[in-house]
This record gives C-alpha cells, structure tokens and sequence, in this order.
C-alpha cells in the first residue's frame, strides 16, 4: 500500500469517527457505559473496558476487511480489470461521500439493519448484562457486524486493493482510527450531543471521501492507459 492510501484512510475514518461513528455507535457506548461500568471503578479499569470494546471492533473489521480483499482478488485477472475495479471502487467512494452528506441516497438504498432481529436483540441484551472484562470485546465485536455506511466505504477501498492481507490492513487502520473518538464518548457524553461539531467533522470526512474516490478513479485510468500502451508496444515489436 501507498504512504498517500494509509494517509488518507487515516485522515478520513479519524475525521468521520467525530461525526458519523459518534452519531451511529454512541448509543451503544453509552449503553454498555451506564449498564456494564460501574462508577465507582477506577479510571484504569474503565479505560480497559472502552480499549477492549475498540479492539472487538478492529478485529470484526479487519476480518471483514480480508474478505473483501479477497473478493476484489478474484476479478484482478488482468491490468484492465485492476483498472476498471479502481474505477468502479472510485465511483461507488464519490457515492458513498456524496451520501454521507445527505445529498444522494446511496448508502440508505443499500443498507439495511438486522439489529432489530429478536436474535441479535437477544444477544446484545445477554452481552450487554455480563460482567466479564472479556465481553466488553464480544459487544465490539457484534457493533462492528452492524450495517454502516462508513464500513462500506472502507469495504469497498478493501476490496480495491485486491488481497486479503491488504485489505485486512485498510479495515484495521480504519478500526483503529476511530478509537480516539469512541474511546472519549465513553467518557465525555456530551460528545454525542455536540450537534455542530459532529456536522462539521461529517462534512470533512465527507469531502476527503469524495477527493479519495476522485484519486482512485484516476489511478483506475492511469492504470488501464498504462496498460494499453504496453500492448500497444508489444505489437509494434
């Protein structure tokens, strides 16, 4: 991967996490926050218990993130196909940006939520009452299986770099990213209601999306025009 991809995967899930993420996942940190960390505990405890719900969500990511990786492998039979998948995942980014700033309706055609199911109520509800250090990580990991409009994003940049290593890495670095801003929600409630500054983080995150999906389909046709020069070399030998 690029220093310019691992930037700006970075710069967008860090910017997004203070508007989007806070918006989508805050309920649930201040759930678990109310129900399952006790007052009394020391902050030391209470930041484990934040990390450990973090890292549920990094791990879920990461395995998400090598499953696309390994599906965009599958169509990367060829330099024009690489060319035509960069493109393709560029202009589903432009959407995806687009959408996060309510200007189309991409993601909301395409998502759809089971956490409304009796299943998945049942055990985000037995999760949620244990006790055990080890379930913080559990309830993590469910959050990050929820439909989101920002994981597709980064799906979709996982599947564009069509390996399951490197796409394991864009969800990780995604995850990862994010943890400042769920990790303060869970001590700073008032994040959640900090409407303006939620809306602005938004249209930042929104407007590096659209620039990185830009970026991406010009390396799509960059890459297809690299392509057909060199075919175009090896005729004229």
């Amino acid at each position: 991967m690029e220093t310019v991809n691992i930037i700006s995967i970075i710069s967008i899930a860090f910017l997004g996490s203070f508007g989007h993420c806070i918006g989508m996942c805050g309920g649930i940190v201040l759930a678990y926050s109310t129900i399952k960390i006790e007052p009394a505990s020391s902050k030391v405890s209470q930041g484990g218990a934040h990390l450990l719900y973090s890292l549920g969500r990094v791990f879920t990511y990461s395995i998400l993130g090598a499953i696309f990786g390994g599906l965009g492998s599958v169509v990367t039979f060829s330099n024009t196909a690489n060319g035509t998948l960069l493109i393709v995942a560029g202009i589903a980014m432009v959407l995806a940006g687009l959408s996060l700033m309510g200007k189309v309706k991409f993601l909301t055609l395409i998502e759809h939520s089971f956490s409304s199911s009796s299943m998945y109520k049942s055990i985000f509800k037995k999760i949620l009452n244990s006790k055990s250090n080890f379930s913080f990580f559990i309830l993590g990991m469910l959050n990050g299986l929820l439909p989101c409009g920002f994981v597709y994003f980064f799906a979709i940049t996982a599947a564009s770099t069509a390996s399951p290593v490197y796409g394991a890495l864009v969800m990780a670095i995604f995850g990862l990213s994010t943890i400042p801003a769920m990790f303060s929600l869970g001590f700073l409630a008032s994040l959640s209601r900090a409407t303006s500054f939620r809306n602005m983080m938004m249209s930042l995150s929104s407007f590096a999306v659209i620039l990185y999906g830009s970026y991406t389909i010009y390396n799509g046709y960059d890459y297809i025009a690299r392509a057909e020069k060199t075919l175009t070399e090896c005729h004229t030998k």
